[in-house]
Order: structure tokens, then C-alpha cells, then sequence
């Protein structure tokens, strides 16, 4: 079920690349209540996901994701609890591991918030040391009809500890070309517009992430400076591309894995925190004038 959570009167004027746009604020998350994230707007990814990574996505867990003085914590740990899902998923890393060694937790608005187009704002600060690898990103929200990569996703920020001063973008989608879907993903599987930006020590500040997207592309920015630029048609130029239907968000803390590389245990627990993460539509001429605009 999609559920919108419409600001009434709230008009923002965002700074920086988008300064001349007026935009509004259709659902957020300030992160104003301690305790578990809101159940109103978030659900949870759970178990070994991908990538081989070597987390454990916990649900509902405050040692791995809570709210604390104003902000989102995800919390990565090193301790061993027995897999309470050995013998299940898709791959035999998944299904082999008899133990936990490293918990986490992945908060995402599946079946909760969904949109098309507009405005991402996440003001966020960095975990610290290899092996991190926090993310702000998208997925298409048909995944389960068509799977990955023909859902399309959007990485809007991605850190990984080995490389302490670079924050990267990119976009996954399938060829499209591609007609069989018997394929392996890997087969299928392209990637563009991406690209990468130094922020000198992002562990030690909160600074802005955001991703404007609209029927033509989809840029992103770190603190205002635009880094990135993907043309969707790249994606197919028909009504079946991907970055031209509804996503959801997602909000994760990866360790190790394909990218993440080698966890250094020593730096544990780290702690990736999110201020707040904010969307916003592109307003119309009409809604200008019908809230007191010019």
C-alpha cells in the first residue's frame, strides 16, 4: 500500500544548485522520537542480502538501528549469534552460514512510500574504518514482479572506509536490449552516470546527499555540488524504463563484502547517522499560485 504523508503548506526553497526551484515537502522523517524508527514509515530488510556481505540485517533491533538525540543510528557490530535463517536464501553463502558474526540493520520504505520523480534530502555523517559501507539509494518498487537489475536503482550516496575521502553515485538498471528474462542478472546487468566527490573525513560532520530526479535524468549532489549526471533514456526509451516508475528508499549499513573488503574489527562498533531524509515534488506553476506563490 502507498502511503503519502502530504505537507500542507510547506514550501522550501533549496539552496545552492537548485536555488531558483521551489519545491514541497511530501514526506520526511526528522527523527524526533527515541526509540525504534517509526513503523509508520519504515519497514526492514532482513537476514544476508547481497553482495556477500558479512552483516546480518537485524529488524526491530535498538542495538542496531534506534533513535537518539535527533537522529537515525545504524549501529555495525561484531558479535556471534547463531543464523536463524541457515538453509534459506538464494546463494550457498547465504544458506552456509550457520552463525552471525556481524549484525547491522537496513531500513527501507517498501510498502510504506513509494515516488516518482522530485527531491531527495538525507544530511547524514559517515561510520569510520574498512569495511564500512553505508548507503542511501533506491529501488524499483515492481523487485518482486521483475527482480533486480530490471527494477532499476538509485545510489544516491556510497561510502566505503577503504576510500575515507570519496563518496560515490551510480545507477543499475538492465540492458535494454535484453528481452530474455531467463538471463542471469549479471548478464543484463549496466550501470551509468555515476560518479564520485572528495569530502575530506565525512565521519567527522553531518553533510547533505541528495538526488533530483526527473523524466529526463537524474542528478546528484553532495553539499550543493552536483557530481553526477545519468540521461534515463540510457534505460530504454519506452514507458517500461525503470527510472520511470516508482522507487522506494532505502537507508543501509553493509560491511565487507564484494566492495567493503576486509572488516577491520578493531573500529567496532561504528555508528552511520542520519539527521533527517526528506523528499520533496517539484512544484507547478498552478500549485504556486494556489499556495500564495508568484
Amino acid at each position: 500500500m502507498k502511503i503519502l504523508l502530504i505537507a500542507t503548506t510547506l514550501t522550501l526553497l533549496v539552496t545552492g544548485t537548485t536555488q531558483a526551484e521551489e519545491w514541497k515537502l511530501v514526506w520526511s522523517d526528522e527523527f524526533k522520537e527515541e526509540g525504534l524508527p517509526d513503523g509508520r514509515k519504515w519497514n526492514y530488510e532482513e537476514g544476508f542480502e547481497r553482495n556477500q556481505e558479512m552483516q546480518y540485517y537485524m529488524r526491530e533491533r535498538k542495538q542496531n538501528a534506534r533513535v537518539e538525540n535527533g537522529h537515525l543510528i545504524i549501529e555495525g557490530r561484531k558479535e556471534t549469534l547463531p543464523n536463524p535463517q541457515v538453509g534459506k536464501g538464494w546463494a550457498n553463502w547465504q544458506k552456509e552460514r550457520k552463525f552471525i558474526h556481524y549484525t547491522s540493520a537496513s531500513l527501507t520504505t517498501k510498502k510504506k512510500f513509494e515516488f516518482t520523480y522530485g527531491r531527495v534530502e538525507v544530511r547524514a555523517k559517515m561510520p569510520r574504518g574498512k569495511g564500512m559501507w553505508p548507503a542511501i539509494w533506491t529501488l524499483g518498487s515492481n523487485i518482486q514482479d521483475i527482480g533486480w537489475p530490471r527494477c532499476g536503482e538509485i545510489d544516491i550516496m556510497e561510502y566505503v572506509g577503504k576510500e575515507p575521502h570519496t563518496i560515490h553515485a551510480n545507477n543499475h538498471f538492465a540492458n535494454p536490449t535484453t528481452k530474455d528474462k531467463s538471463l542471469p542478472g549479471e548478464s543484463i546487468h549496466r550501470s551509468a552516470g555515476g560518479g564520485k566527490i572528495t569530502i575530506q573525513e565525512p565521519y567527522n560532520g553531518f553533510h547533505v546527499y541528495a538526488m533530483e530526479w526527473n523524466e529526463k535524468e537524474i542528478k546528484v549532489f553532495a553539499d550543493d555540488k552536483q557530481y553526477a549526471t545519468f540521461k534515463i533514456d540510457l534505460a530504454g526509451a519506452g514507458s517500461n524504463n525503470p527510472f520511470r516508475k516508482p522507487h522506494y528508499l532505502l537507508l543501509n549499513l553493509a560491511m565487507g563484502g564484494s566492495w567493503g573488503g576486509e572488516i577491520d574489527d578493531r573500529v567496532l562498533p561504528q555508528r552511520y547517522e542520519i539527521d533527517y531524509v526528506r523528499v520533496f515534488k517539484q512544484r507547478t506553476g498552478e500549485q504556486k499560485n494556489a499556495d500564495g506563490g508568484e
